[in-house]
């Protein structure tokens, strides 16, 4: 059987044993592909793509010596139950982000279907809209003191517990103390952000 396959490989012209390996010159050279050479991506091609992704929201808040301040954010995640600790990213760019570093404590307010207009109010850069808290409605929390609005599904009190680096955000990951939920205000189901857009659960899901 073994003859008869070598006959075969002999007259297809194919060599029969492996033969010496090729001179050093000829080998290729294996090398990691520099930054330089990865094609670009294209920032807005991954907002489209990652968008698809829905998310709820939430308002990160916190109480220093200028008074309240906050920021909408949808990157809001649980992360460790034993300790508690959820974990949030923040721009770099952020004006917000330094006073909460400073005081070392934040709520997270996490929002209700009904309450779109208020997040788009704390959507906008602290330039533009100093205080962003004028007319919002909200009482402390009871271990921080920190912020938490009025009418959010839920609310979660915490202190900063580690940051992180990652890109052109930061990773804020918060030791919690306290948290509960608004039964009323949850009943009409979270305020959703997807493909660009707010949305919410349809009716019965």
């Amino acid at each position: 059987m073994a003859a008869t396959a070598v006959r075969y490989l002999r007259s297809a012209g194919s060599p029969t044993t492996a033969g010496p390996p090729p001179p050093p010159s000829a080998r290729r050279a294996l090398r990691a592909v520099q930054e330089d050479e990865r094609p670009p991506l294209n920032p807005a091609e991954f907002r489209r793509v990652l968008g698809h992704f829905a998310s709820g929201v939430t308002v990160v808040a916190t109480t220093d010596e200028a008074g309240p301040t906050g920021f909408a954010c949808q990157s809001f995640t649980s992360l460790s139950l034993d300790p508690p600790l959820i974990a949030f990213m923040v721009a770099r760019t952020s004006t917000t982000w330094p006073r909460i570093a400073r005081s070392g404590v934040f709520c997270v307010s996490i929002l209700g279907a009904a309450q779109a207009e208020l997040c788009r109010s704390f959507a906008i850069s602290s330039a533009e809209r100093p205080d962003k808290f004028a007319g919002v409605r909200h009482t402390p929390c009871p271990v921080t003191g920190s912020p938490r609005l009025t009418g959010a599904a839920a609310w979660i009190d915490c202190t900063v517990h580690t940051v992180h680096t990652g890109g052109d955000h930061l990773v804020v990951v918060g030791r919690v103390c306290a948290l509960d939920t608004d039964e009323e205000a949850a009943a009409d189901g979270p305020l959703l952000f997807h493909r660009g857009a707010f949305t919410r659960l349809a009716p019965g899901r």
